[in-house]
């Protein structure tokens, strides 16, 4: 009898656990807003030199007829039949101007760096923060700089808000997270200047890990074994879903001040209905509030239509029922239980790279939209949906393929695409989209994969504390893909080749985990060791043999149980 028992008697997954779980789980159609944010906030538009007084400067040799594109030609010049980004003539050549001359003519003329900073085009982004702290040419870097700073703030929250939710409970950490990133996000698109907009991303980043680790917490806690796989899956859609949303938010603002506020301002909503939610009641109990988690028991049960359980399940009920997890909580693993023994050991570091490898790869294609060449609006829509068939065959191969060559078979062709997008000219978009599509969809796969997959190698006792290690990994990931992207200025293809591979090794390094499918989930380290330990088949034998033996030495010498005489 365990608090699962409670659960079943006071509805199972009633009322109460529908609507939890619902109000949960609609701030996750903002969190991908959140994460993809920056190819948005931070989109680069087209742009070239400002040149100052350009009119006047053709009004005064009569070149008032012409259009602001031809007497760009006078004072920028041309790389790959566009106007440069970052160089302008040091002195105007009018002579481009006729209609016999060529930019080839001025080949030979002095360029210089924008001295008078830079114009924007306005078709695709309105307002970024690129254009508004002109962070091109030399200060490109700083765009990608952005997101990392970001994932850092994500990496940061994880760490304290773990460690504080396990202290004050889930409830309060959670309605804490929504606030924070209401108001922090607001004041981001008051920022007014580069480092005070990355502080605020920070702090924000902190309070999105905040509202997804408790989210989760709270989730699992309140509904049945059975409906967890079920509402996990659900759960993830809904961040899917908001990856479409944020792109048809986006294209409607094309704004990045106006866009914060629209992805952040609706967390204050969300902080006032969660002080509906109830607190964990396995967390009160073992905290030692008994008497709340009675309470919160009670509520349930009214709300699912059990008002007569409300009688029956009293405090020494409730403490009998727990007794079990109250005494396996006295006995406390770290981190460190991941790696002493052999096989906990190897099941750690190779989760360790795959997790890694997954995110890096993931963000590494969603965190670049605009090098494909396509409407970045409609780009993200097509990286949303493509989540949605991808997640489906990743649960169904799951099933019949089990979880190692599931998650071995995503990671390598993840990286295949990647590496083939590399070989693809820039003027085949459709077939460069088509690729990147793929990876985006491999990539989501293997997330789905190693969700489950982590969560089945790990044991009871330290499961948790395996899941918050190795998905640590996760978010240096995503630190790490934008940093990356700045290595396209030393060679073009660098960032896909460390993308691609990296998941390479990811997936070789899966084929070294043991396979989980239809295999009981362990409850203790020792069930691992002896589960998939190199030695546990010719042990377990071992010890069969000396059984049998023993068995054999309590009979009668010479003498079997059956009185027949014992084989010499």
């Amino acid at each position: 009898m365990g608090f699962a028992d409670l659960l079943n008697e006071v509805g199972g997954f009633g009322r109460f656990q529908f609507i939890h779980v619902t109000l949960l789980s609609i701030p996750g159609l903002l969190m991908a807003s959140q994460n993809l944010l920056n190819n948005f906030t931070a989109g680069i538009p087209g742009h070239f030199c400002k040149i100052p007084n350009i009119t006047s400067l053709a009004e005064a040799r009569n070149l008032s007829e012409l259009s602001r594109a031809d007497l760009l030609r006078a004072f920028v010049p041309l790389e790959d039949s566009k106007l440069s980004k970052c160089r302008r003539y040091a002195q105007a050549q009018w002579h481009l101007l006729s209609e016999n001359s060529s930019h080839y003519e001025a080949s030979s003329n002095e360029t210089e760096t924008c001295l008078d900073g830079w114009s924007y085009e306005k078709n695709e982004f309105i307002s970024t923060i690129v254009s508004e702290w002109d962070l091109v040419c030399k200060l490109r870097p700083l765009k990608q700089m952005s997101q990392t700073i970001y994932m850092g703030g994500v990496l940061t929250g994880a760490i304290i808000f773990g460690g504080l939710s396990d202290r004050f409970g889930r409830k309060a950490l959670l309605v804490w997270s929504y606030f924070q990133l209401a108001v922090l996000g607001c004041f981001t698109a008051l920022s007014p200047s580069y480092m005070a907009y990355c502080t605020f991303r920070f702090l924000t980043g902190m309070s999105v890990s905040g509202i997804i680790l408790n989210a989760v917490s709270l989730k699992v806690e309140w509904i049945p074994t059975k409906a967890r796989t079920l509402v996990g899956t659900i759960s993830s859609f809904f961040f899917t879903f908001g990856q479409m949303i944020l792109a048809g938010v986006a294209y409607s603002l094309k704004d990045w001040r106006k866009l914060h506020v629209a992805v952040c301002a609706p967390h204050f909503i969300f902080f006032i209905y969660s002080w509906w939610y109830s607190e964990s009641a396995r967390w009160l109990v073992l905290s030692g509030r008994s008497d709340e988690a009675l309470k919160q028991l009670h509520r349930v049960a009214r709300i699912n239509g059990r008002p007569e359980m409300a009688e029956k399940i009293t405090l020494e009920v409730l403490q009998a029922h727990m007794q079990k997890e109250v005494q396996s909580s006295k006995t406390m693993y770290t981190a460190y239980d991941l790696l002493r023994t052999s096989v906990m050991r190897k099941i750690s570091m190779c989760l360790m790279v795959v997790w890694f490898s997954t995110s890096f790869a993931y963000y590494g294609l969603a965190m670049d939209l605009q090098k494909f060449g396509v409407n970045i609006y409609l780009m993200q829509i097509i990286f949303g949906t493509v989540d949605f068939p991808a997640k489906l065959v990743a649960l169904a191969m799951l099933s019949f393929l089990g979880r190692r060559l599931t998650q071995a078979t995503c990671l390598l062709a993840s990286a295949s695409v990647i590496f083939a997008n590399i070989f693809v000219p820039k003027d085949m978009q459709i077939v460069r989209t088509t690729l990147a599509v793929l990876g985006k969809g491999f990539t989501s796969a293997s997330f789905t994969c190693v969700y489950l997959y982590t969560g089945e190698l790990y044991p009871t006792v330290i499961r948790q504390t395996g899941m918050g290690f190795v998905s640590t990994m996760a978010r240096v990931g995503s630190m790490a893909a934008p940093a990356v992207l700045i290595l396209d200025e030393v060679f073009p293809a660098l960032p896909s080749i460390v993308y691609g591979g990296s998941a390479v090794v990811a997936g070789i390094t899966a084929f070294l985990l043991p396979e989980t499918l239809s295999i009981p989930l362990p409850d203790t380290i020792e069930d691992v060791e002896e589960k998939w330990g190199n030695k546990s088949k010719s042990f377990k034998k071992q010890v069969q043999n000396e059984m049998v033996a023993l068995e054999a030495e309590e009979l009668t010498p010479g003498e079997h149980e059956d009185g027949k005489p014992a084989a010499l």
